[in-house]
């Protein structure tokens, strides 16, 4: 066996599952010019190349493809026994990745990782916050957090928070320059801030009701972001209307810093929930994790057709 090109096969997966050297390296917290000797050290003992490399990307050839097929379930595996290992001395250690949208970092994440740091000094949990939806498993990611709408359904899934409503606001100068709009026609001509769905790149028909039937609503104004909170600082500016999530706007309500605009037109969500694959739940760092997210007084219920 080969003890040299055991212990650089961590180093092909995280090229692979990253797509460049520098990316993993960052990760695996290595130089990239020790990833590229461990990449070059295995290629040499294969006896062909792994990676096809150019001036702009790094992509897998036939034999890498073929490795890392291989050798990634193994690794995971041999991770998670690892770490089931490591939590019969009743202390969960390691890193914790989970993929989150920037909006429930705010709403649901922050009180269950302070509570982390606390409890389990011997848990890093990275927090990777983007709007696009990734596939957690292929990307390396112990779970996620989302919508319960857009989880898939072979994942088992944990709610974080309870339904909520979504709404449009704006600052109080807003509507004291132009009004309220009193239908959902009345948008049109109001300057509405814009949200663009990063995967598609279009922009965000808000999601409405009007009598009792769901309606989307193409909206126009002057500026379009792609981050709801970047929407909410431009609201409290003055510049327009904005449509968010509303436990994000709770404070600014109660504080009349905002002003909720047409309430009857709002939509209630399911919630965001953690979720993840079944064989990950036996890790005791993502088992930490769950405990701590129903312990803080979470609703710890399940989403319609889930197992927790």
């Amino acid at each position: 066996m080969d003890r040299d090109l055991l212990s650089h096969l961590p180093v092909i997966v995280a090229v692979a599952r990253r797509g460049g050297f520098a990316l993993a390296a960052a990760e695996l917290g290595m130089s990239p010019s020790a990833v590229s000797h461990a990449v070059r050290l295995v290629e040499e003992r294969i006896g062909q190349p792994l990676f096809a490399r150019t001036t702009r990307s790094v992509s897998l050839t036939e034999a890498g493809q073929a490795l890392v097929a291989t050798a990634e379930p193994a690794l995971q595996d041999i991770a998670e026994r690892m770490e089931r290992i490591r939590g019969i001395k009743g202390r969960p250690a390691g890193l914790l990745r989970i993929n989150v949208s920037h909006l429930a970092v705010p709403m649901a994440v922050t009180p269950v990782v302070t509570a982390m740091a606390e409890r389990y000094p011997d848990v890093t949990v990275e927090i990777f916050a983007n709007e696009g939806l990734v596939d957690i498993v292929s990307e390396g990611f112990d779970a996620g957090i989302r919508l319960g709408e857009m989880i898939a359904q072979d994942m088992i899934a944990i709610r974080m928070t309870p339904p909520f409503q979504v709404i449009i606001v704006a600052s109080p100068a807003y509507v004291g320059r132009h009004g309220r709009p009193h239908s959902l026609a009345d948008l049109a001509a109001h300057n509405c801030i814009g949200y663009r769905l990063v995967r598609s790149g279009a922009v965000y028909h808000w999601d409405l009701t009007e009598d009792g039937k769901d309606v989307a609503v193409e909206t126009r104004g002057t500026a379009i972001v792609t981050d709801s909170l970047a929407a909410i600082d431009l609201a409290l500016s003055g510049m327009g209307l904005a449509y968010v999530f509303e436990p994000l706007v709770r404070a600014d309500l109660a504080a009349g810093r905002l002003v909720q605009v047409l309430p009857q037109s709002a939509i209630e969500e399911p919630g965001l929930f953690l979720y993840f694959p079944r064989r990950a739940a036996m890790a005791p760092k993502l088992r930490a994790f769950v405990d701590i997210t129903q312990e803080i007084g979470r609703t710890p219920s399940r989403a319609p057709g889930r197992v927790a």
